[in-house]
């Protein structure tokens, strides 16, 4: 069981359950002292990160309690779970994109004096369970539904937009839009699910534009998103809060890694959940979808992706709704880069068949995965559901 916030724990506190095998997670435990003092039971609590004083952990660890404390010398916390933008980018207006927590985070993991020391795998591997187990609480009950593309679409190019259409479209329809959190194809679909109005859409396209891409500079292209975030979030045009008191209002999630620490994440996310393992992110990133997946126009990365997807749905059981998997370009994909003539011999006498779609046309996405999250058993919550059902849980918990 685990408790996240301070409202959790003090109801926890207050019912007088034992606390063993509770999770205190990334908690600020600074006036709790005499209150943990007085609680018998604290032996099998585990303290995950946050705030532990020294009187606080004293009483933690005579009562028989296991203390994580946060990791010094990484440039991130562990704990944290997921990101908002602005953490991620924080110092980008004083001191250039070199000097954020973003990149900062990137170097280290490539440092060769860390990249296979026991003591940073470890950091890495709570940062990215942290990272999961939050991701999961964030999008729990969410039709989702991916978009992948190539990082090389510019802004301001027609490719740009579509993609940003398609991802206002997708949020339109009560899907959570899934990326991978860079720049691009991914950047346009968050982009799009951000501005909650088509007219606040349309005006951001160009404003964008002035800056094309990433390289050879990341810094202009972050300012200028970053200047373009604040606005919406001033004229209330985006949701702008933490991930966790988000639910159902978010519209888009960026799942980015370190390991392609050449490609920034876009600051159109309502959360980011980066990892610094490419496979659990990969293979996190795809088995979330269960809305499913539109492909665009892409490369080496985006056929992996494909791959990645369709091998659930060649093994999928009878009895198991299957979500759509949506190629768009007739073009690209079948002479490109000809993925979808192997897919169609894959697909010989599976159900796989009925999955999957090659279209040219995004208008045509749409109305093939409009119903597919309700099909595979999700549905858009309606406001206030998940907080009820948390607080159903908690008091389950308490009796």
């Amino acid at each position: 069981m685990e408790i996240e916030t301070l409202e959790e724990l003090d109801d926890y506190l207050d019912s007088g359950a034992s606390l063993t095998g509770l999770r205190l997670q990334h908690l600020d435990l600074s006036e709790y002292a005499p209150r943990l003092a007085g609680h018998t039971g604290l032996a099998g609590l585990v303290v995950l990160g946050g705030v532990v004083p020294p009187d606080v952990a004293e009483v933690l660890l005579v009562g028989g309690a296991i203390v994580f404390p946060g990791l010094a010398g990484a440039p991130i916390d562990p704990w944290r779970g997921l990101y908002v933008p602005e953490e991620l980018y924080a110092g980008l207006e004083a001191h250039g994109y070199g000097h954020t927590p973003d990149a900062k985070a990137y170097q280290w993991s490539t440092d060769t004096r860390v990249a296979t020391d026991a003591f940073a795998t470890l950091v890495r591997a709570i940062h990215d369970d942290s990272v999961t187990d939050e991701l999961d609480e964030f999008i729990d009950g969410r039709s989702v539904v991916g978009v992948m593309g190539g990082h090389d679409v510019a802004r301001g190019s027609d490719a740009y937009a579509d993609a940003a259409r398609l991802g206002h479209g997708l949020a339109g329809q009560g899907h959570l839009v899934v990326t991978g959190g860079g720049p691009g194809a991914m950047e346009a679909a968050n982009l799009g699910a951000f501005c909650h109005d088509p007219s606040a859409l349309d005006a951001a396209l160009p404003r964008l534009a002035a800056v094309p891409g990433f390289r050879p500079d990341v810094t202009p292209w972050a300012r200028v998103a970053m200047d373009l975030r604040r606005e919406l979030l001033e004229q209330g045009d985006a949701a702008g809060a933490r991930p966790e008191t988000l639910g159902p209002s978010a519209r888009s999630v960026g799942i980015p890694t370190w390991f392609y620490g050449h490609e920034p994440p876009n600051v159109f996310c309502d959360a980011i959940a980066k990892y610094f393992s490419n496979a659990l992110r990969e293979d996190g990133l795809l088995a979330r979808c269960t809305g499913g997946i539109v492909v665009l126009a892409g490369a080496a990365g985006t056929v992996q992706e494909i791959f990645q997807a369709v091998t659930p749905l060649y093994y999928a059981l009878e009895d198991v709704a299957l979500p759509p998997l949506v190629l768009v370009g007739r073009e690209h994909w079948t002479e490109t880069v000809p993925v979808w003539p192997a897919l169609q011999q894959l697909a010989r006498g599976r159900r796989m068949r009925e999955a999957l779609h090659l279209v040219d046309d995004l208008d045509d996405v749409l109305p093939l995965v409009a119903g597919a999250g309700a099909e595979a058993g999700f549905k858009p919550p309606v406001e206030g559901e998940r907080e009820v059902r948390y607080a159903a849980e908690r008091a389950e918990r308490h009796t």
